[in-house]
This record gives structure tokens, C-alpha cells and sequence, in this order.
């Protein structure tokens, strides 16, 4: 009997006559089963960390907005009203007192001026020589040197003769005043002006011709300007130098600009024209940010209290035979305990103040749901700032005797808290627990692989030897068969 050679199998499971891979699909399955519900759990768990990751961010939001309402600035914020602000607008520091002024207005502040004869052009040339700039007081043709200011002197060199040269000089020698160049059907005009408004402000120029041709109105020694000095003038004055000039409640003040600094209880009022009418002015309490801080609290706090609202629920079975579902934070003692805490800082009263000891006495009042309203209490609290900033502000030596935004900021810090907040320490745990269950389904899924691969090692060998058996027996049939004819 000659040997017989096995065919290569195609498929497993065909040399047997089984179906080998349903049978493995079959067992893998079972074994599969664990690592699919850990990562069920896993899906769930980084679901719970994002949420706790939005809750913390809510969070610092409304730790952010009550540290707002705990700062003295907002509380000593003040706001001016005018009743025309063309002629005289101000504000007041933080702290200032309130008060009522009556402003007029009789001189804006103004810079003086000063322009030259006509040239042909821009391009006309001057002579050598140098101009010297002095800043000072004008009082008539007397001028007092201005204190601490010195002369500042500037050389016309021979490449420097042009008007426009000159008039580049002057700008680059930083001398108090600016120069610009004039142009009209008459040629070009050169004009010098201060650079800062107010009496000392003005300034005398001095002009000394290399070679003096005698005649002050031509060359270099047209462009100077010294009403002190007799023929040292041949620029003609525009405008004088000069201070602001207002009365407050009858007060005479000046200022060098149009502004006049901290000039009563911390006002600062700036003049836009000359009135010839007094105008009121009004320094109180801006409410109207204190309003807006306390509004931008109550719906950060809102946004937060309906967030673990939403994810906390619990939603029935819509049929039956179903399950209810859970948010992701059901259950979550972190969350419950974060929402038990703001509403104790919200119920407990409070020391802080002798006449606002609950919140609702300022006007924040807890609706059915659970957030917070705004009443026309407030109105009547933002009428008496002071104490309201003891009530919201105050960082006392306990809780009972501190502020209500100063426990809601306290309350942030410390659930924020980057070594022992709650929301921290929550984070950290899901993501240890996170990691736990990847490493496990790694396990899993390791031995999964290696069972796998014996299997079909296993299953691969049954293929073979039964393929060889069946070659054999179909053999022996022809063989026996053969034989059975030949008889």
C-alpha cells in the first residue's frame, strides 16, 4: 500500500468536519465578557470625571463672582453724574465722599503759538547759526524761566538751512515745543507751539546768526520770538499760553490741563468748554456695578445648583419591563455634600452686619428650585452701602460672623483646593479608578489573546490528524472495494 500525502486545509475546522471557528468565536466569547463590562464601567467612570470636571469649573466660577463682591474697591466704587458733560465731566477715587458741585467754567488751558513770516517754499533757505528755546511764564512782556527747565539749544548747521530742515530740528530737540510748516496762496509759514497746555507752558525763542546781516526779519533771526527784548520778535504770537479756569461751589481753581485733579473729597473733573452757567455735579455710590457684581453671582450660583440638578436626576422606566436611569453624579456624596455646604452659607445667618443678618434681607432670595432671586430688596440695601459691604464683605473669625460672599469664596477655595479640595480629590480617585480598570482589561485582554492562540493551535493539529484519518479511510474503502470486484 503506497502512502498517502495530506493536503494543505483552507480553512479550520474543514480537515475535521466541524465548525471549528463558531466553536472558538463560541469560547472567546465567555471569555470576553469581563473585559466587556469593564469597559462599560471604565465608559461610565470618565463620564463621572467630566462631569466632576464641569462641576468644579462651575465652581470656581461662582467662587470667582462672590470673591468679586468681597473686594472694598466695588464698595468704595463712586460715579458722577453731570447735567451737561460738554462743559464739565469727573469721577471720584475709590473712597471718595459724596457730594454735590456746582462747576463753571471760564478758560479752557491752551498751549502757546507762534508763527513766522512767509517764505517762498518749504525749501527756502535760512542762514547758519543757532536757536535757543526757553520755557516759562509769560505775564505782558515779562518772562519768568520755568522751574527746573532749562534752555535747550539747537544748531543750524550749513545743511540745516531750509525751512523744512529747521522745522525737523526743532521737533528732534525734544525743547517743549513742536514745529510744523504752514502752506497757502502767501508760501510757507513756520509754527511753533507748546507742547503742554498751561501758563508756564509758554516759551521764548532766541535766534543767533552765525554772520548777522543786520536785519532782524530775514535769515535766521526771523524765526525768533522775545516780546522782553526790543526787535527780537519777528514771529507773531496766535495764541497765549494759558491755565483751565473754573470755579467749584465758588472756589476759584486753575490746572495746566482741562483736567483738575483730586480737587475736592477725591473728585477729578474735566472741563470741555467755557460755560456761562454754573452746571451741577453729583458724586455718589455707584450702585449700579455693586448691582451688576451681585447679579453675576446669583447666576453663576444658578448655573452651578442647576447643573448638579441635572446631573443627579434620577429619570423612571418609560415602559415597563425597563429601567430607570441615573445621571452620573446620582448618589455622588462629593456633589451632595458641595450643594448641603452652599445651601448652610445661604440659610445660617449672619453677625457681620447689625441690619442685614439673612441674605434675603439684601434681596437674594432661594426660589422653590432651589436657585436664587433677586428681589427689590436689594435697591433698598444698595442705599446704604456701607453696611451692605459688611454683610457681603466682611472675612470674619468664623463663619457666623463673617460676610456671605466671603463664606461662598471660602467655600470655593476650599472644595478647589488643588492638595485637599473635595472636587480634587474626587478627580484624582476616578482617575486612579480609571487606570486600575485599563490596566485589568489590558490583563484580560493578554490572556484572552494566549487563550485564543492555543486554541487554534489545538483546534489547527485536530485538522491535520483528522484530515490524515480520513485520507486513510477513504484509501482503505477503495482498497477494499477493488478487492470486492476482483472476487
Amino acid at each position: 500500500m503506497s502512502s498517502s500525502t495530506s493536503v494543505p486545509l483552507s480553512s479550520l475546522g474543514v480537515g475535521a468536519g466541524i465548525n471549528s471557528e463558531s466553536i472558538i468565536s463560541a469560547l472567546v466569547a465567555v471569555d470576553q465578557k469581563p473585559i466587556d463590562q469593564l469597559a462599560s464601567e471604565q465608559s461610565s467612570m470618565k463620564t463621572q470625571l467630566s462631569s466632576i470636571g464641569k462641576l468644579a469649573s462651575l465652581t470656581s466660577t461662582m467662587r470667582d463672582a462672590a470673591k468679586a463682591l468681597t473686594q472694598s474697591s466695588l464698595w468704595q466704587s463712586m460715579k458722577v453724574s453731570s447735567a451737561d458733560s460738554t462743559v464739565v465731566t469727573g469721577s471720584v477715587a475709590d473712597g471718595g465722599a459724596a457730594g454735590n458741585y456746582g462747576v463753571s467754567v471760564q478758560a479752557l488751558a491752551s498751549g502757546q503759538t507762534i508763527t513766522s513770516g512767509s517764505f517762498s517754499s518749504s525749501s527756502a533757505t535760512l542762514n547758519t547759526g543757532k536757536l535757543t528755546i526757553q520755557l516759562g511764564t509769560w505775564s505782558g512782556s515779562n518772562f519768568t524761566s520755568q522751574s527746573g527747565s532749562s534752555p535747550v539749544s539747537i544748531t543750524i548747521g550749513s545743511g540745516d538751512t531750509s525751512l523744512s530742515s529747521i522745522r525737523d530740528k526743532i521737533n528732534a530737540a525734544n525743547a517743549g515745543v513742536t514745529a510744523t510748516i504752514v502752506n497757502d496762496a502767501n508760501g510757507a509759514r513756520l509754527s511753533l507751539r507748546s507742547s503742554t497746555t498751561g501758563a508756564v507752558n509758554g516759551f521764548k525763542v532766541t535766534a543767533t546768526e552765525d554772520s548777522d546781516d543786520g536785519n532782524a526779519n530775514t535769515g535766521l533771526s526771523a524765526l525768533g520770538y522775545d516780546p522782553s527784548s526790543s526787535n527780537s520778535s519777528p514771529m507773531s504770537l496766535n495764541q497765549s499760553a494759558g491755565n483751565a479756569k473754573a470755579t467749584i461751589n465758588g472756589i476759584q481753581v486753575e490746572s495746566t490741563t482741562n483736567t483738575f485733579s483730586n480737587v475736592a473729597d477725591g473728585l477729578t473733573i474735566t472741563v470741555g468748554k467755557v460755560s456761562s452757567s454754573e452746571v451741577a455735579l453729583t458724586s455718589v455710590s455707584n450702585t449700579d456695578s455693586m448691582k451688576t457684581a451681585v447679579n453675576a453671582f446669583v447666576t453663576s450660583y444658578n448655573a452651578l445648583v442647576s447643573y448638579i440638578k441635572d446631573q443627579t436626576k434620577y429619570t423612571p422606566p418609560t415602559s415597563k419591563g425597563t429601567q430607570g436611569v441615573g445621571g452620573p453624579l446620582q448618589g455622588d456624596s462629593t456633589t451632595m455634600n458641595l450643594l448641603s455646604q452652599m445651601r448652610s452659607v445661604i440659610n445660617a445667618t449672619s453677625t457681620a452686619s447689625g441690619t442685614y443678618q439673612h441674605l434675603s434681607d439684601l434681596g437674594i432670595s432661594t426660589a422653590a428650585d432651589g436657585t436664587l432671586t433677586v428681589t427689590s430688596k436689594l435697591d433698598t440695601a444698595l442705599a446704604n452701602p456701607s453696611e451692605l459691604a459688611k454683610a457681603m464683605a466682611t472675612d470674619g473669625t468664623d463663619a457666623g460672623s463673617s460676610g456671605f460672599m466671603d463664606r461662598f469664596l471660602n467655600l470655593g477655595n476650599a472644595v478647589l483646593d488643588s492638595t485637599s479640595g473635595s472636587l480634587q480629590l474626587s478627580q484624582n480617585a476616578l482617575n486612579d479608578k480609571i487606570k486600575r480598570n485599563q490596566d485589568r482589561q489590558d490583563q484580560l485582554t493578554d490572556h484572552l489573546n494566549s487563550y485564543e492562540a492555543r486554541l487554534r493551535a489545538q483546534y489547527q493539529t485536530l485538522d491535520t490528524q483528522m484530515a490524515s484519518l480520513n485520507a486513510l479511510s477513504s484509501y482503505v474503502t477503495q482498497q477494499v472495494s477493488a478487492l470486492s470486484k476482483s472476487a
